[in-house]
């Protein structure tokens, strides 16, 4: 099989000739069909000392079980599935007992720990597979594992009710899905991004309003607007979640799964007089994933797509990283 391979911490991708893997009694084969390009591949690519290299990226798979393990009832040949970030979980931490899988304290992480959809056949734990919903094509379903999961799961779990203000910050990867998340739940809808370039694809999105952050306060727009209720942060820039944080209303929340390097300054004396809160939020466990994905088939919400070649990762992920893809790159091996 073909496998865009991280030889090392210092390497690029390498397309190799591997030998299609055999499954563990536990584990599961996956003939791969796409795989979605992910900004949390550079934890690979930009070299980690918690990697063990060389190792196959990408944790946006989509494909169809080619094999099973001896061990594996769960799941057969043929069955169309997925895997996302979450690649598995221990089952008997105190996360894992209460059921809260995605706080697993030892879980693998697909593409990182374990090799990923970058290649032609992957393994996958069976606990961590995603039934895929056959309406779905392949390439435009594998990034609602990681990107579009991240967004619907932090929308529909805030304390935000039908027709609240819901902004959402960063026109990109995660925050094109989030517009059209919102606008489907029934929000109404602010995209903020820099410049005028996304304006149009986030009123086809479903957005109500664009705030253009380069020539206006992006706070002032959601107060005048009333006061958001959410605001979801999709930007990995400091400057981005601060800039909106005095523009939410009474029990206001910023919910952040863009995550900055650096620390962002935060208003406390806002946040005291309206009642607000900072958070975070983390992607979801594979039942949330096929929640995401059946939201997406009953809603028509798929994300926007530039497909590439197994050979062109280096140049899909190269794009993704300047943002320079509309909105997410897939591989189709």
């Amino acid at each position: 099989m073909r496998a865009a391979v991280i030889p090392d911490e210092s390497s690029g991708y390498r397309i190799e000739d591997r030998p299609v893997p055999d499954p563990d009694p536990d584990d599961v084969r996956v003939a791969v069909d796409a795989c979605g390009v992910c900004r949390g591949d550079d934890v690979v690519v930009e070299g980690n000392p918690a990697v063990e290299y060389p190792r196959v990226p990408g944790h946006e798979i989509v494909g169809t079980v080619d094999a099973v393990g001896a061990d594996v009832t769960e799941w057969e040949p043929g069955d169309r599935v997925g895997v996302g970030w979450h690649g598995g979980h221990c089952f008997t931490c105190d996360a894992c007992r209460r059921g809260d899988f995605v706080l697993c304290g030892d879980k693998p992480v697909t593409g990182i720990h374990r090799d990923g959809g970058y290649a032609e056949f992957t393994l996958a734990r069976p606990e961590a597979l995603v039934a895929v919903p056959d309406e779905l094509d392949s390439a435009e379903a594998a990034p609602l594992l990681c990107a579009g999961l991240t967004s619907f799961n932090a929308l529909r779990n805030a304390d935000a009710g039908l027709g609240d203000l819901v902004a959402v910050v960063g026109i990109g990867g995660l925050g094109h899905l989030g517009v059209a998340y919102a606008h489907e739940a029934g929000f109404e809808t602010v995209a903020i991004s820099r410049g005028t370039d996304k304006r149009a694809a986030a009123h086809e999105l479903g957005a109500d309003h664009y705030v253009d952050s380069e020539r206006e306060d992006p706070a002032e727009a959601l107060q005048a607007l009333g006061g958001a209720d959410l605001v979801l942060s999709t930007a990995p820039a400091s400057d981005a979640v601060a800039a909106v944080v005095e523009g939410l209303g009474a029990d206001g929340e910023v919910c952040n799964v863009g995550f900055p390097e650096e620390s962002v300054p935060v208003n406390v004396s806002h946040l005291g007089a309206v009642r607000g809160s900072v958070s975070g939020g983390p992607s979801g466990s594979p039942c949330a994933a096929e929640e995401t994905l059946e939201f997406g088939a009953l809603r028509n919400v798929t994300p926007r797509v530039e497909r590439f070649d197994l050979a062109e990762v280096g140049t899909a992920y190269r794009r993704m990283d300047d943002g320079d893809v509309r909105f997410r790159a897939v591989v189709t091996p």
